[in-house]
């Protein structure tokens, strides 16, 4: 097992360039006789997605013994199959020169650990100065990947771990991953309230039903499951490790409101809090003005794309937390 740290490093990238030709030819077996191409296919170059397989069936940069095709066509055996395709690059997103924390990079991945304040992909409001401007800029070769390699995401006020694809065999298996939770992440959070034991979340969560722009435990929500485990206990607050099953929008931060125990400096999920009976003045200060949740993505674990080694990464606490923490402490003397 690998385990990496962030460390503010960028070494050279390693992508193939942008306009390289995807280039792969393989043989279909006997045994595959009577199986649609785009099964075969699938079978044959599992490092690609089958829509993206499928898509260049139809655009004929993947052929059969050199002719073109339909997704439906039916293997016979012995036939060569070839894939000759051009990049798809996406140039509606632009390079930004836009430091980024690298943990770890190689041909396949890269993970980084994402700054507070740091918008992972433009939208309303944030159509520049993102994390995918920053990843465009780092690898030119990420345009031909879907979303510029990015399989998943942290909201703005959230730091952390984050891996990106930086190849086609590589998003394929991480959005895999993904999908099958084998991917794990595990947080860590400081929230409002004294939380008991070992706490497992098992709530649907959707949009609310009167504020569109947040999310609630809904009973037509999307099934959500979020474990909680204690790493220190103060008064009024706790310091918590949490696991997820799933990875609904705000699910950490929506669970935790929904138990009465929201993250500190969550503007959305939570009000403003009351100063706890014997609170210092400097730490009831500190949790009022925190400017933003106290949610951070610690370690990463997953399977590498090329050679399926387990690896984990970590992103150490930032300072804004560990200051948090550290007056928590202070407080409990």
């Amino acid at each position: 097992m690998i385990t990496e740290s962030g460390g503010m490093k960028q070494p050279p990238a390693l992508h193939e360039s942008p306009g390289e030709r995807i280039r792969h030819k393989a043989i279909a077996a006997p045994g595959l006789a009577g199986s649609r191409l785009d099964q075969v296919a699938s079978t044959l170059f599992a490092d690609y997605s089958r829509a993206r397989l499928q898509k260049w069936i139809r655009s004929g940069e993947l052929t059969v013994n050199g002719s073109c095709a339909k997704p439906t066509y039916k293997i016979a055996g012995n036939e060569v199959l070839r894939i000759d395709a051009e990049p798809e690059l996406d140039d509606s997103v632009l390079p930004q020169a836009i430091g980024l924390d690298v943990i770890y990079s190689d041909r396949d991945l890269l993970i980084i650990n994402k700054p507070v304040g740091l918008v992972v992909h433009p939208a309303a409001g944030n159509r520049d100065g993102t994390l995918q401007n920053a990843l465009l800029h780092f690898d030119p070769g990420l345009a031909a990947l879907p979303r510029s390699g990015i399989v998943h995401r942290l909201d703005k006020d959230t730091s952390g771990v984050m891996v990106v694809a930086r190849s086609l065999r590589a998003h394929t298996s991480l959005v895999n991953q993904l999908q099958t939770r084998s991917m794990s992440r595990l947080y860590e959070t400081i929230c409002r309230g004294e939380m008991r034991g070992v706490v497992t979340v098992d709530e649907p969560i959707g949009r609310h039903p009167r504020d569109r722009k947040r999310m609630a435990v809904v009973a037509a929500g999307r099934p959500s499951v979020t474990h909680f485990r204690i790493l220190q206990a103060f008064k009024g607050f706790t310091h918590l490790e949490v696991s997820l099953e799933t990875g609904r929008t705000h699910q950490i931060r929506v669970h935790l409101s929904h138990l009465g125990f929201p993250v500190v400096g969550d503007t959305v999920y939570g009000r403003n809090p009351r100063p706890v009976k014997g609170m210092i003045p400097g730490l009831i200060e500190a949790v009022r003005q925190f400017p933003r949740q106290a949610l951070h993505a610690r370690t990463l674990k997953l399977q590498h794309p090329a050679d399926q080694r387990q690896l984990e990464f970590h992103a150490p606490v930032p300072a804004d937390m560990d200051q948090l923490l550290e007056l928590l402490r202070n407080s409990a003397l």
